[in-house]
């Protein structure tokens, strides 16, 4: 206590000389008291309570001391104002030095025992209170001569922690400042448990009540979210002061989810996207099998797998073309969200093939497939099978009557009449996927194209290609005829789109897509870093960021 008295500014020391002065009274009385029991014969020795200092051993204590407790007491007073010659730092104060402002109370509650007993004289001669004052303003330094007392002083602050260790139990201060601070909602997170439905959770800790629940489920767009969850999901909350729900975040997966508000009586919906970071990554394999489970097998998802299925069959016919053993690459970036992977895009491809090598790039601006070269994958498409002018005998009918029976008699294609022996030619890339014979079309040919459009040629005198063999547009495939259940020389023509014959003469047919000029040369520009990694070889993830700044040298 002495040490904290000394430590203390001029103005405290003044302020607690009375409760300084009253301490040292009261402990002097003590000590006063229990010498005058000690030599009181009729005293039992076991009720006498003999003040001990904090660091005694155990043990009862010796009444035959060579030194009375009133020595004791002026001997420990002169060492503690030797000790307080120097200010002491509050922090450096032991739990042990601390004021127990307790004793005043003990010490009242022992005068007033002592009292009692008419027997003991409770009151102090002049001595020992002259003694007791003279201790307590010594001991605390309040009579120092303050030698700065005409120094202008600046503006002081203290930084010490001085905690409960000074104090005591503090909490009704922090309470009171919490109640002055204005109220800041904040994000709460609620693990769904096993059995646990919304509604009643609303209910029971979000301070909703069943009208409430349902009219927010009416405003959310997918209410099975919150109707229709898990054990183990999660979701963000907000409450007001009053307990009652202001804000719900939850997520359907890492990377879409919706935001709830309450706007006065309602709750408004926000949906939530997060934006990943693109990455790129480099796969590679070899077929064995078929070539979806070969894809698959490099670690490329369902999705890409099928995406480069689709791209491929424009130019390449799996169950003819591939051989096992064919190597291929594919590039693909996807949109990564703390670890996982969204939206995968196939960029680019290189099949390197035994019957045909293949390397496909996207391109940015359009997100079409071009080879290197800038040729497109969707080449333009000629309206007419054949060079020159022929008469049309025959329109596409699907409701055409049969002329003897009446019955509904579907024309599926478009008749040209024509000498026997004119060439027939492909009016787009493609492959060759049947040559045959039938006793009503005659000889026939059935050509599948690049841009997924399948067409036949009926009634010809002369096939001039196999089945599986690769043509190109303007290329000879057969010779016009007579042959099968025909009136006349003709050549019928159809064209099948997604499975269904339509009029080859309306119908929208690609255009030359292929890039030139200023368009190529962006092209092929943007394709350099998506060509080196795939000659690279090297499988696993890309860095765009060096691909980027070669293309900027």
């Amino acid at each position: 206590m002495l040490r904290i008295l000394h430590s203390l500014p001029r103005t405290h020391k003044l302020l607690l000389l009375p409760v300084a002065t009253m301490v040292t009274v009261l402990g002097t009385q003590k000590l006063i008291t229990t010498y005058h029991d000690l030599n009181q014969s009729h005293t039992p020795l076991e009720s006498v309570l003999v003040p001990l200092p904090s660091d005694s051993a155990p043990g009862v204590p010796s009444l035959r001391q060579e030194r009375t407790p009133v020595a004791e007491a002026i001997d420990r007073a002169s060492r503690a104002i030797d000790a307080t010659r120097d200010n002491i730092p509050l922090n450096d104060l032991a739990a042990t030095e601390i004021v127990d402002l307790d004793v005043i109370t003990s010490a009242e509650a022992s005068m007033t025992s002592v009292t009692a007993q008419p027997h003991i004289n409770a009151q102090l001669d002049d001595g020992a209170l002259h003694m007791a004052v003279v201790l307590g303003t010594l001991s605390s330094g309040m009579l120092d001569v303050d030698n700065t007392a005409s120094v202008e002083i600046a503006d002081a602050t203290s930084y010490e922690d001085y905690g409960n260790e000074l104090f005591g139990d503090i909490s009704f201060l922090e309470l009171e400042l919490a109640a002055d601070e204005p109220y800041v909602p904040k994000w709460k997170t609620h693990i769904v448990e096993s059995g646990e439905t919304f509604a009643l959770l609303a209910q029971n800790k979000l301070g909703l009540g069943y009208s409430e629940v349902m009219a927010l489920l009416e405003d959310l767009p997918d209410p099975r979210m919150l109707t229709h969850w898990r054990a183990g999901h999660s979701f963000d909350y907000k409450l007001d002061e009053s307990g009652r729900l202001l804000s719900l975040r939850m997520m359907k997966n890492t990377r879409d989810g919706i935001l709830l508000e309450r706007d006065e009586e309602h709750f408004a919906a926000t949906v939530i996207e997060r934006q990943g970071e693109a990455v790129q990554r480099l796969y590679a394999g070899s077929v064995s099998g078929s070539f979806a489970r070969s894809a698959q097998a490099t670690g490329l998802s369902s999705s890409a797998v099928t995406e480069l299925t689709h791209l491929l069959e424009q130019k390449l016919d799996f169950r003819r073309d591939s051989r096992r053993g064919d190597r291929f690459q594919v590039l693909v970036e996807s949109d990564m969200i703390d670890g996982e992977a969204f939206d995968s895009r196939v960029l680019a491809v290189k099949y390197d093939g035994e019957r045909m090598d293949l390397t496909l790039l996207r391109n940015a601006t359009d997100s079409n497939f071009y080879t290197p070269e800038g040729s497109s994958l969707d080449p333009a498409f000629s309206r007419y099978p054949f060079e020159g002018n022929y008469r049309l005998s025959s329109n596409f009918n699907p409701r055409r009557k049969h002329p003897v029976t009446g019955r509904i008699s579907p024309h599926n294609g478009t008749d040209f009449a024509m000498p026997i022996g004119t060439p027939v030619v492909a009016p787009a890339n493609g492959r060759v996927e049947k040559v045959g014979n039938h006793h009503a079309a005659g000889r026939y040919i059935v050509v599948r194209h690049d841009n997924g459009y399948q067409t036949r040629y009926l009634h010809l005198s002369r096939p001039l290609v196999t089945e599986g063999a690769r043509i190109e547009m303007g290329e000879r495939i057969a010779l016009s005829g007579n042959t099968g259940r025909s009136t006349g020389p003709h050549l019928h023509y159809e064209v099948i789109v997604n499975n269904s014959p339509v009029n080859a003469m309306n119908v929208e047919l690609p255009e030359n897509t292929s890039l030139s000029g200023d368009t190529l040369i962006a092209f092929q520009r943007q394709a350099e870093p998506m060509m080196a990694a795939l000659d690279s070889g090297e499988t696993g993830t890309i860095s765009v960021a060096n691909y980027e700044r070669q293309e900027e040298q």
